[in-house]
């Protein structure tokens, strides 16, 4: 843990401390603030972190040995009413507590505390606060070695999608049967190559199959890629190390000398969306703007509903990239969820809008980082960018 930076954070939002709670693995992000997500820890722990003075935390008397290199002070206690009595101890009535959860479960993605819990710190006179906006400044930062490798593994995601999208030209070429899941254990041998990890195989889908945003091909349901057909390709990945940050990108192709009129039409409806989302980011953090995460939603999505698609866009434009694929800071909704945290510097997300008919779905992908306010803060690091539908033969 960052102290110092936990607590000037603590200082500068005025809240008199952040209590992290975990139980069983019910709250990750208490674990990773806590560097304690490895650790097979089976009963209630809490750690106070005051915005002056060291962190004190409260661990069940028989896991101990799971905490033995924790900074600050610990206070044992084996029975609830112990735990209780060493709460009511350390909180001080009226005093602002920071804790993960979402007032009316906004921001599901900080939700992670129970209710009863909440019940329980409430009632020794607290006021609660969400730490969304601590989770993002202290969970959600990219250091310069992270966004350094970050860079590498964007470039790398995109050759494999480069070499996919090759490989199904060539196949179509030769007269070769092919499918979607082969194309999608093309990509997943490429990252073994380049020595990258991914927490779930790429999306790989053909026609009517590209409109559901989720969807993925196995060994048991895919699809058989043809000539005249229409393919998406999802990919994100990052490098092995244990801090390593994800990168993210979407591209589409037609196998075939000429793309549709239609589907060039809604890609290029999807692509201008981007663009636009770019441009308003950008605009705002040159004029030292700030910039909230629903905004940037609205901006894309009230383009695609003038050009009649709004109904056909069903999720929101953006995700918070970490060192996990959806990471814990600011997304780019005000659909699913109205997130009011700032697009703060040192964060990466992805910008993917897309609309979704029923023969075929267009989706383009590309990862934003926040440098700093001003001139060349925001940095696209999944460039090139699609300008059009690839055309693989």
């Amino acid at each position: 843990m960052d102290i110092s930076q936990i607590q000037t954070s603590l200082k500068e939002n005025n809240i008199s401390a952040w209590l992290l709670y975990d139980f069983r693995g019910i709250n990750p992000i208490a674990q990773s603030i806590a560097g304690l997500l490895d650790r097979k820890i089976t009963r209630r722990w809490f750690c106070y972190l005051p915005s002056v003075g060291k962190p004190l935390w409260l661990i069940h008397q028989i896991e101990l040995s799971h905490f033995h290199d924790v900074p600050g002070e610990i206070q044992v206690y084996s029975s609830w009413n112990q735990l209780h009595k060493a709460l009511r101890k350390i909180l001080t009535p009226g005093s602002r507590i920071a804790m993960e959860y979402s007032p009316n479960g906004a921001i599901p993605y900080i939700s992670r505390v129970d209710g009863g819990t909440l019940e329980l710190i409430r009632s020794f006179d607290i006021d609660l606060c969400s730490s969304a906006d601590l989770v993002q400044l202290i969970n959600a930062h990219i250091s310069p070695d992270q966004y350094a490798g970050h860079l590498e593994s964007a470039k790398c995601i995109l050759q494999a999608k480069d070499h996919a999208f090759e490989w199904i030209g060539d196949k179509i070429q030769r007269d070769k049967s092919i499918t979607e899941y082969d194309v999608q254990q093309i990509i997943l041998d490429q990252f073994d190559t380049m020595d990258l990890i991914t927490d779930h195989p790429p999306i790989v889908a053909v026609n009517a199959n590209s409109s559901d945003p989720h969807y993925s091909p196995s060994s048991t349901k895919h699809k058989s890629i043809n000539q005249g057909d229409f393919v998406l390709i999802d990919l994100w990945a990052k490098q092995k190390t244990p801090d390593a940050i994800f990168a993210d990108t979407t591209w589409t192709g037609f196998v075939g000398e000429k793309t549709p009129d239609k589907i060039s039409k809604i890609f290029n409806i999807v692509r201008q969306a981007r663009d636009l989302a770019i441009k308003f980011i950008t605009e705002h953090i040159e004029n030292g703007k700030e910039v909230y995460g629903y905004e940037v939603d609205n901006v894309v999505r009230n383009l695609i509903s003038q050009h009649g698609y709004g109904e056909f866009f069903p999720h929101r434009t953006g995700h918070n990239i970490g060192t996990e694929i959806h990471g814990n800071g600011a997304n780019i909704d005000n659909y699913e969820t109205m997130d009011q945290r700032l697009l703060v510097p040192n964060t990466c997300f992805s910008i993917e809008p897309g609309i979704y008919l029923n023969d075929f779905g267009v989706r383009t992908e590309i990862d934003i980082f926040l440098a700093y306010q001003g001139k060349g803060g925001v940095k696209v690091t999944t460039a090139p960018i699609q300008t059009q539908v690839l055309r693989l033969l």
